[in-house]
């Protein structure tokens, strides 16, 4: 029962704090806009998309927190640092302008042209610098001697499925992206986006918090 029980945290933990940054609601209507030339494609393209943002995620996850350690920085400054940046992103969410567009729109790509599935659709549409810093802090969150192999690979578990549960959001919300953008409505979107923002403000804030008492000790 207490494996499933962390097995669960550590899903909730990845899922909720990456499904505000990544926000495949929120990009179903530019990935919609960024393949009208390609429509019959849509499908293909975003299972692609899907597998490259787990891939990539997955990646950040594991890798990216012992690329900081190699450099000299502690987990614990890792989880503090981090733990900023989150609140940060999730803040800023919180308070955005309605009409202010996704800055992932930006990208500089004519409707109509050839569409890459890795660029402009996985990153940065879907994953850009937000999401792998988040992805590495939550990484972060490992226990750093771990006393308990078989505790490490139940948070490993839970958090696979958290990415595999963020990429299978994905392929849905680009796959039928005319209809989530239809039943949601722009209003809609908007409250789940606040919503999903505050959580991801509230795991900041707890992952500054883990790093606090990493290093005094407390």
């Amino acid at each position: 029962m207490t494996d499933i029980a962390s097995i669960a945290n550590a899903f909730l933990l990845v899922y909720a704090g990456l499904f505000p940054i990544v926000n495949p609601v929120g990009s179903a209507p530019i990935f919609l806009r960024l393949t009208q030339g390609a429509a019959a494609d849509r499908p293909f393209l975003a299972g692609k998309v899907a597998v490259n943002s787990f891939l990539l995620l997955l990646g950040s996850l594991i890798v990216g927190s012992h690329l900081l350690e190699f450099f000299g920085i502690t987990l614990p400054i890792v989880r503090v640092a981090g733990g900023m940046v989150v609140a940060a992103f999730g803040w800023q969410l919180l308070h955005a302008r309605e009409e202010l567009e996704d800055q992932r729109a930006a990208t500089a790509h004519q409707p109509g042209a050839p569409v890459d599935s890795f660029y402009p659709l996985t990153m940065p549409l879907t994953v850009g610098p937000g999401s792998i810093s988040v992805a590495i802090t939550l990484g972060s969150q490992r226990p750093s001697v771990p006393s308990d192999v078989m505790a490490l690979v139940v948070l490993a578990a839970g958090a696979v499925a958290g990415l595999a549960a963020i990429a299978a959001t994905i392929y849905v919300c680009f796959r039928f992206a005319s209809g989530v953008v239809a039943v949601l409505g722009q209003r809609g979107t908007q409250v789940v986006m606040r919503l999903s923002a505050f959580i991801l403000f509230c795991i900041g804030i707890q992952i500054i918090w883990n790093g606090y008492v990493a290093l005094t000790g407390s």
